[in-house]
């Protein structure tokens, strides 16, 4: 995990809250919360260092080979 992403994002986010808050007093309650969890969304992902982070792909194929694989052998 890397920290300083972490805290960079941290600070764009706060920033982009700052700046666009103010301006979303008209719109609805919806689309403040969906504002709001795509942001915390992006907070969590930085988190992770996602270009080392195995693809769904990877992951069925762990999961269904052994047991597919027999299948098929039959």
């Amino acid at each position: 995990m890397k920290w300083g992403a972490f805290f960079g994002v941290a600070g764009i986010i706060t920033a982009i809250l700052l700046i666009k808050w103010p301006k979303m007093k008209q719109t609805p309650k919806k689309d403040k919360w969906a504002f709001l969890i795509l942001l915390f969304i992006a907070l969590g992902l930085s988190l992770f260092d996602l270009q080392y982070i195995e693809g769904p792909n990877s992951i069925l194929k762990k999961l269904l080979d052994p047991t597919f694989g027999k299948f098929m052998k039959k």
